[in-house]
């Protein structure tokens, strides 16, 4: 059987080291991280990603099932976030829902499974438990570069210990700062990875966010990824939502932000404050006068009372329900970064083949990191580790390994690269439906548009093909 080492232990590495391992292959997961330990919070496996899981291993799927909360039952949308409009535009108070969606519809269309939301940390054990054999994951064990071995005699893998691993394949799931991409498209040296990993991502504390945020934009240079514009507050509200019964996702839309939530499970509550500002930019550190300085400032943002925001805008009191639900430790700081939705390059090696070279191919967030207003970044990744398996169950010789993943590469850029573009360009307006609120006609025609789209848009996300 083919040997396959993954490096990246997080949701991308282990499905598609699961899904080399149904497929018979022997496999080993290298995960930067010093402990497995149980960080992040729930991530949605939407309809696609949980058939990619069910075709991998029907009991990881009945598992995450089983674990997780249904969010489709239940309505989503975007709602404007404070009183915007006018008698020719249409006026709305804070709060009115501007376009509402169905996703369990276009899911059992497709006869796709129903979107759960599930803890990380679950879908991690589940996943090591019932997808992998024991010892598959490796922890302190991070990938810093490769060689490949040429005439099907495979890779060469090197840890940051000087630790020489030896395989047939080498898939690099080890995130955006991916170090296998930075060797396999010649990069600079500036441009691999730091970051924690998705099995790591919640373990940073404030100080060193304070100096990965200003970093960040040097290695983003030399990587070759894109600052979206927006930095993003987070956290995992303990608080049961004064609409759970009725909304299980909704984005609060204003000037130069918006506030997503969405519902974790466990009555909890899943926010995200994207603010658009320059790249760097970090909170004072608490001091007795402010000892919480990322509530003050979201605080601010979202004011639903007096004269509202720094704008004078007074939002719907629901963003605040949930920021004020939050303590300062549990609320994360970081710069969104995504990609060009296609390689932007005339290499034509790179054209012919994005994401893989030799025995090497790249998978989830190395290869397509997105904004995350369509949650598809992970689901996308689960197809991209489904699509891997494929591939390369099918080789019967070393010698074939390079054309299985480049094959891989080729099924998987233009989906993933539509959806990129999606998420890249739904961010970018919804900052922009404030203005489109004062406009007459091009205010109700472009909502009008939006609405109708979302359920073809859907379609193509649940599509049971990938």
């Amino acid at each position: 059987p083919l040997t396959v080492l993954v490096a990246g232990g997080g949701l991308a590495g282990l499905v598609a080291a699961a899904a080399c391992h149904a497929k018979g292959m022997k496999v080993a997961i290298f995960e930067q991280a010093s402990s497995y330990a149980p960080y992040g919070g729930p991530i949605q496996i939407q309809s696609n990603a949980l058939r990619a899981i069910q075709r991998i291993s029907p009991e990881c799927f009945e598992e995450l099932v089983a674990a997780g909360t249904v969010t489709a039952d239940r309505v989503s949308g975007l709602k404007i976030g404070y009183r915007k409009g006018n008698k020719l535009a249409g006026l709305y108070d804070a709060g009115d829902w501007l376009v509402r969606f169905d996703t369990v519809g276009p899911a059992l269309e497709a006869g796709l499974p129903a979107t759960v939301v599930v803890d990380r940390p679950v879908i991690q054990q589940i996943l090591v438990k019932h997808g992998l054999p024991e010892g598959t994951v490796r922890i302190k064990s991070r990938v810093q570069t490769f060689e490949d071995l040429g005439d099907g005699r495979g890779v060469c893998a090197t840890l940051e210990d000087g630790t020489k691993a030896y395989a047939d394949v080498l898939i690099g799931a080890d995130g955006i700062w991916s170090q296998v991409r930075k060797t396999m498209h010649g990069l600079d040296d500036g441009a691999g990875g730091f970051a924690a990993s998705g099995a790591a991502g919640g373990a940073i504390d404030d100080a060193e966010a304070r100096k990965l945020a200003r970093d960040t934009i040097k290695v983003a240079a030399k990587a070759d990824r894109r600052y979206s514009g927006f930095t993003c507050y987070a956290a995992l509200a303990p608080h049961r939502a004064s609409n759970i019964e009725d909304v299980s996702y909704q984005i609060l839309l204003g000037e130069k932000k918006y506030f997503v939530s969405t519902d974790g499970g466990g009555e909890r509550q899943q926010w995200f404050a994207l603010i658009r500002e320059p790249a760097g930019g970090v909170d004072p550190e608490p001091t007795p006068e402010d000892p919480t300085p990322k509530l003050t400032r979201l605080r601010k943002e979202f004011a639903c009372s007096g004269d509202g925001d720094p704008d004078g805008n007074v939002w719907d009191d629901f963003a605040l329900e949930l920021i004020n639900a939050s303590s300062e430790d549990d609320i994360k700081r970081r710069d969104l970064y995504d990609g060009a939705p296609l390689l932007a390059t005339v290499d034509p090696q790179r054209l012919l083949s994005p994401w893989a070279k030799g025995p090497v191919a790249i998978c989830g967030d190395a290869s397509h990191p997105m904004m995350p207003n369509l949650g598809q970044g992970g689901c996308q990744a689960t197809e991209d580790g489904y699509r891997l398996g494929e591939e390369l169950g099918a080789v019967s010789h070393t010698r074939d390994i390079p054309g299985a993943l480049g094959k891989y590469s080729r099924v998987r850029v233009i989906r993933t690269a539509i959806v990129q573009g999606f998420a890249q360009l739904g961010s970018d307006l919804l900052v922009d439906f404030d203005l489109m609120m004062t406009i007459p006609l091009l205010g109700p025609f472009f909502l009008t548009m939006t609405q109708l789209s979302m359920p073809w848009v859907l379609r193509f996300l649940y599509t049971a093909e990938f």
